[in-house]
């Protein structure tokens, strides 16, 4: 039987390729480069977290993840042809995508856990699970990744990392800490998806 979280990683990995193949389909890349950005933005954050603990990543070792960001980049590819690449701000996309962010935030606090490292070494993880693939596929559009500029999105996943640290720090089972990472991070970025929430930035002084 699916559980709750399989179903909700499942979605973010089909979101997460449709993002990053609609992101290739606007950059005018051919075929094999949307199915490489779309499969790298679902599966890219899960790969960079594996080799950071030292572990085979696990794209390499299951077809199942691999086959849904497939999935993803087939849908992309039939919504691109028939809708544009308007989607990427549509709450069709952007929900399953929080969803999807919430689901690889958990998976990265968990991995984290079980190898041992520090309360940071857990956020670091869990960051780069949720947001690496799309990091490195805005890299690879020579765009300044918007994580760091655009969005509060990489902030969620901070956030839910923390919360999983702090309920694991109270003694409580990794099970009700991976419930609060998923929770708070979903939480978060639905609120600022609804609320348009951006970081402040640093502005110059205007002597500068």
């Amino acid at each position: 039987m699916v559980t709750a979280f399989e179903a909700m990683n499942a979605v973010g990995l089909v979101a997460f390729a449709i993002v990053g193949s609609l992101k290739a389909v606007e950059a005018e890349f051919d075929v094999l480069g949307v199915g490489v950005l779309g499969v790298l933005t679902a599966l890219g954050g899960g790969a960079t977290r594996d080799v950071l603990v030292g572990r085979v990543p696990a794209m390499l070792q299951s077809t199942a993840d691999v086959s849904f960001a497939l999935l993803g980049v087939a849908l992309a590819v039939l919504l691109a042809r028939r809708v544009g690449t308007t989607l990427l701000d549509h709450p069709a996309v952007v929900v399953p995508d929080a969803i999807g962010l919430a689901a690889f935030a958990t998976t990265g606090a968990l991995v984290g856990h079980e190898a041992g490292v520090s309360p940071f070494g857990v956020v670091v993880l869990a960051t780069v699970t949720g947001v690496g693939g799309g990091l490195v596929s805005d890299l690879l559009l020579q765009r300044v990744p918007f994580v760091l500029a655009d969005d509060f999105y990489a902030t969620c996943a901070v956030a839910g990392s923390v919360a999983f640290w702090v309920v694991v720090a109270a003694d409580q089972s990794t099970a009700v800490a991976a419930a609060a990472c998923a929770g708070s991070t979903l939480g978060l970025r639905l609120l600022a998806i609804r609320g348009n929430w951006r970081l402040p930035t640093v502005r110059l002084s205007a002597e500068s």
